[in-house]
């Protein structure tokens, strides 16, 4: 059954709720092939290639009160599109391996039930895990846009560090700290699919290289950046661990800050206090 997704707050995160008879499209009449059909006609509307996240940012920061071109307008169209498109497909797929599980679904299935062809359907997911796992993609450089972004003054970890607990305290599920109905689902779905775990690894892959990336580059870089992506990684972990054998995000938090400090402590100052031998 293919269905939409509708905006939920949790404690002001925002999540894809899986109701109803049809996924969620770009053109208003509700179907994901229409949002693919809509993606594709703004991406022949301008024959440019897309500025990166980073352009656009230091274009508008030399020039804050130049009105964007016609082009420039154009490409953020075509973006939001393929946005909303790789969103309807991935919802529609999620709720189908929430229903039946993840490997009694097959991509033809989920093609016919977003009423987009196989090949199409792999121009935007080239694996079948990619599916259930679209949602971690925004989030694979986001340590590293941390690091881009923090304050001036504020050392990276101290920017890594105040994230995590800002997102604790929000509840947002990256950290595991989150017992909203429709996110526990999905993680149980998530960490009861070996395939599933298996990709999430290649994702923070990816995210420990750009965060590498971001602290500069280099054997050091990545070594730091390893250590970092690994301790966010437990965290959440255990964060989950205890939400899913039965406690509330609100009683595990305050053992989610503390496990949190103590870990930004110790990679603060390593494995070892200086001096001991």
């Amino acid at each position: 059954m293919l269905v939409t997704s509708t905006p939920a707050e949790v404690k002001g995160v925002r999540f894809m709720v899986m109701s109803g008879e049809k996924a969620g499209g770009g053109n208003g009449n509700g179907s994901v092939a229409g949002a693919v059909e809509e993606e594709r006609a703004g991406v022949s509307a301008s024959t440019q290639t897309p500025a990166s996240a980073l352009a656009r940012a230091s274009a508008q920061a030399q020039a804050p009160t130049q009105a964007p071109a016609p082009t420039q307008a154009r490409v953020s169209l075509r973006e939001r599109k393929k946005q909303l498109t790789y969103r309807a497909i991935s919802d529609a797929a999620v709720a189908m391996f929430l229903e039946r599980g993840f490997d009694k679904v097959s991509v033809a299935e989920v093609a016919a039930a977003a009423d987009i062809s196989k090949p199409t359907l792999f121009r935007y997911f080239p694996a079948k895990e990619d599916l259930a796992l679209h949602r971690f993609a925004d989030r694979e450089d986001e340590a590293a846009r941390v690091v881009g972004g923090r304050a001036p003054g504020a050392s990276p970890l101290e920017a890594l560090r105040r994230h995590f607990l800002a997102g604790l305290d929000r509840r947002d599920p990256a950290t595991g700290l989150c017992d909203a109905p429709q996110v526990l689902a999905f993680h149980r779905l998530l960490y009861g699919t070996p395939s599933l775990v298996a990709r999430l690894y290649a994702y923070q892959g990816r995210s420990e290289a750009a965060l590498a990336r971001a602290l500069g580059g280099g054997v050091t870089a990545r070594l730091a950046a390893g250590q970092v992506i690994a301790v966010l990684r437990i965290l959440a972990e255990e964060n989950w661990r205890r939400i899913d054998a039965g406690e509330s995000a609100d009683r595990v938090y305050a053992g989610a800050v503390q496990a949190a400090e103590e870990a930004f402590v110790q990679l603060r100052s390593g494995l070892e206090p200086e001096g001991r031998g």
